[in-house]
This record gives C-alpha cells, structure tokens and sequence, in this order.
C-alpha cells in the first residue's frame, strides 16, 4: 500500500547503514548454550548474569505456585490481585536490600514509569536532574510525569553540581541514574552524589538494574557496594536480570513505598505479576541470602574474559561490571562481527548500535555468566582473536 511505502524506505536505510538489528529466536531455555534459529550457540549476549533462568530450585517454586495459585493473579494490585506470595517478596526483597519497604511492579520498566511519574508531576514547584546516559524507562517516566528536568553529563559530579545549584530554589529536586550503566559497564559515583544530594536537599533515585546479583554482598546492588543504604531515597532493581525471572520493584522508606501503592500507575491499572513469576523471584531471593557462591564465580569468570580481550588488544571502555563492550567503534563492522560469530564460530553475541549507542561507538557487548566453564569463555577468546586478525581489525 501506498500509504505504507515510507515504512519499507525506513527499513531499507537502516539495512543500507548497518542499523537493522536482526531478531535471533530462541528455542531452548537460557543457559551458556542455547538453540536459536535450529542451531546450538554459545549465548554470549544474555542478562541472565548468575545463571538463574533455570535454576532448579527456581523452576520448582515456579511450578509448585501454579498448582497452590493458580497462572494468573487475576487483578490490579488494589482490587484483588495481591496475594500472599506479592506481600511476601515484597517483604523479602526489602530485607534483602536492607529498606523499610518495597513495592511490586511488572517490570523494571514499569517501576521506573510508576515511580518516577509519581514521584514529581508537572503540578509541582520541582524538577529531575537526570544523568546523561539514563536508561529509556527513566527517560520515559520523567516524561510521562510532565515535570520538566535538565540533564548532566555522564558521570560529571563538577556539572551535577552546576545543575544543582541552578535549581536550588525548585521545591522538590529529584537526581536520578542508573547505577550501572547498561551499554558501558561504568558505575555511577555513588558517594560523590549523595554528599550532593544532602548538601542540596535532593532526593536520590537510582536504577539498579544491572547492579542486582552482581554488585555488594551477596548481590545486593551498588547502593550496598558503596553501603550508602541510609543516603539514598529510592533503590529500584529489576527481577529479569540477574534473578533471572521477570518483574521490577522500587524499595525505599515505608511512607514513601506507601505513596507509590497509592500513586504508582502501572501498579493501580495493570494486573498483578503472576503467581509463578512471582514464586520464582522468591526463590531467587532465597538463593542469594543464602549464599554468595554464584555471584563470586561470575565474577571470577568476568576477569579471565576481560583480561583475555584487553590482552588481545580489543578496547573494553571503562567497564567495572560483567558488561564487556567490545569496541568495534563502526557499525558495519559491528554487524560483520555479530554475524560472522554466529556463522562461522557459533557464538551469540549481538551487535549493539546507534541509536541505542551513540553513532561511531558500535560495539559486541559480551556477558559472561556464572553459569559459563572457562572453556567457554576460552572459545570466545580464541574465536576474537581469529576473527579479528581475518577482518584486519586486530594487526
């Protein structure tokens, strides 16, 4: 159809710039190896950093909350869709991450769009101070808040301050950023913004959702990492990650928690995450208070990656996370690795490019995780290697 032309010419232009992403299919469960497309892979590119997708113990809860409960919670959370397993997690989650409280959401989307949208309106006398890199589902909760915001640059405690002092007479100010950052591995000073955040009467909201399983003891996040619990406001960690179910949750102090059950958008007018989904985010909590085993290996097995590719000559960026960029800077490059990977070496790792990264900054982002041998994360190595001396890319 005519009308329709201008979509098959946007799709053409991202093939002919080396943007289209291609859409791999899985039909196997997550793991080091996967199926995808009929082929048996090396899963390099999953955010399922301790392996816990499917964990046993995990599956087991999963399975024995839908006989107990039911698939479906059947409602919004304030009619009749809180069960006894949601307060429960909710509970647990709190303890773990050692808040008053925590409240439930769908996702780690949803959390950033209930929170944020909640937290500041455009009826206030306030605004957002928002890192520059900030994740999609922080950028679209302040913009579903309509309260206006300005932005820092990344990692620039010097501009976080400017900002800060222009709008020091704005009645509620809200600083808000990942704690770790999804594309580069680099960490948010945490200290340096709290010491801002008290010095200026700011809250502080930090997206944990990289930092959940990875980061502090036992992977109880960065704000643990640098164990700033009592100076920063609002701690939100998704379930989808390194827990390796699905769901996002907001902890923080009771009164505040409260005001989201009553003001938190996806959580009045969507359905409550399901009972297995929810069983299974329990069990995962469990695994990591009762042990730290699996958090130690993945880091073990973040190193011997990293220090592998640095060697090699691959530049990694300013990663201090399990996130690997390997800078490839050109897009076309990127694609060529990604697919030749997949072809040639049966490895899964996909090409990460504008606009999710800025245009000239393309790069493979590995994941090793707690579940991969280090003869996994040798084959990587050796695949780099050769593929970077057969495209010219390493000299």
């Amino acid at each position: 159809m005519a009308k329709l032309d201008w979509i098959r010419e946007e799709l053409k232009e991202l093939k002919d710039k080396g943007l289209y992403v291609t859409i791999r299919k899985l039909e196997s469960s997550q793991g080091p190896w996967v199926v995808v497309d009929g082929k048996r892979v090396l899963n390099m590119c999953s955010n399922n950093y301790l392996g816990l997708a499917a964990h046993p113990k995990i599956k087991e809860a999963a399975i024995r909350a839908i006989l107990d409960y039911g698939v479906g919670a059947g409602a919004v959370r304030t009619i009749a869709g809180t069960m006894e397993l949601h307060v429960e997690l909710e509970e647990k989650l709190a303890k773990f991450k050692k808040r008053e409280a925590a409240i439930l959401f769908q996702s780690g989307y949803n959390a950033n769009l209930g929170a944020l949208s909640a937290l500041l309106t455009k009826k206030d006398n306030g605004v957002f101070i928002s890192e520059e890199l900030n994740h999609a589902s922080i950028i679209d909760g302040m913009r579903l808040s309509g309260a206006p915001k300005v932005i820092y640059k990344h990692l620039d405690m010097e501009d976080l301050k400017k900002k800060l002092e222009e709008n020091k007479d704005k009645e509620k100010k809200i600083i808000v950023s990942d704690g770790v950052f999804s594309m580069d591995g680099d960490l948010a000073p945490l200290p340096e913004m709290a010491e801002l955040a008290e010095q200026y009467d700011a809250m502080l909201y930090i997206d944990d959702a990289h930092g959940e399983g990875v980061l502090g003891d036992s992977g109880r996040g960065i704000v643990d990492h640098f164990k700033l619990h009592d100076r920063v406001d609002f701690e939100m960690g998704t379930l989808s990650k390194a827990f390796g179910v699905i769901g996002g949750y907001v902890a923080g102090p009771e009164e505040a928690i409260e005001y989201l059950r009553q003001r938190g958008r996806p959580f009045l007018f969507s359905s409550a995450p399901n009972p297995p989904d929810v069983a299974a985010a329990i069990a995962a909590v469990e695994i990591l208070q009762h042990s730290d085993e699996l958090v130690k290996k993945l880091w073990d097995n973040t190193h011997f990656l990293q220090n592998g590719l640095r060697e090699l000559g691959y530049d990694l960026g300013n990663t201090k996370h399990p996130i690997t960029p390997v800078m490839l800077y050109d897009e076309k490059t990127a694609q060529e690795f990604s697919k030749r990977l997949y072809d040639e070496y049966n490895i899964f790792a996909q090409a990460i490019v504008y606009p999710t990264v800025p245009l000239g900054t393309a790069r493979i982002r590995l994941e090793p995780s707690a579940a991969h041998s280090k003869e996994d994360l040798q084959y990587v190595l050796d695949a780099f290697e050769d593929l970077g001396k057969k495209t010219g890319f390493l000299k």
